[in-house]
């Protein structure tokens, strides 16, 4: 079991990104979109993220090439764990194959099941959200599952 302060980071990678923050606990801490506007900003700003986290252990990040090697190579220089993964792969975890067989579908399945997952958590409910933030509260969910955090789904929050 992590200790108390133990945090995981989601990041779906992009220069607009999601980032979620979860606990040992398994439930949501905070959640946001942000604009990085330029793979210069993008850089300094994982910088800023990852030393705005409050006792970040873990990074779980969805995407590849320009827009997550800074996440992985900060991740990894600082000595945490840090996973890469498809979208494909939570998703196939989370949201049903009928509910994902578009693009536009996974992503409005991915609204839904991300304000279910904020409301289980107690965290605050969002004025709007943004895809790329509910995609990063689900390779959260996912994430502290895979990492051990939660031993399971909580029934509320299983596709189906």
């Amino acid at each position: 079991m992590p200790p108390p302060e133990a945090s995981l980071l989601a990041v779906d990678a992009g220069l607009r990104a999601g980032l979620a923050v979860y606990g040992p606990d398994g439930r949501l801490r905070s959640y946001r979109s942000t604009n990085f506007g330029s793979p210069a900003r993008l850089k300094a700003g994982v910088f800023s993220v990852l030393n705005g986290t409050p006792g970040v252990e873990r990074v779980v990040v969805e995407g590849g090439g320009t827009v997550a090697d800074p996440w992985i190579r900060e991740a990894e220089r600082r000595g945490l764990g840090v996973r890469q993964v498809h979208a494909g792969i939570w998703r196939e975890a989370l949201i049903l194959s009928r509910d994902r067989r578009t693009g536009v579908d996974a992503k409005q399945q991915a609204d839904v099941l991300a304000r279910r997952v904020i409301e289980w958590s107690g965290a605050p409910r969002p004025t709007s959200l943004r895809h790329d933030a509910a995609e990063a509260i689900l390779l959260g969910l996912w994430g502290v599952v895979a990492v051990g955090w939660l031993s399971e789904l909580p029934p509320s929050l299983r596709p189906g």
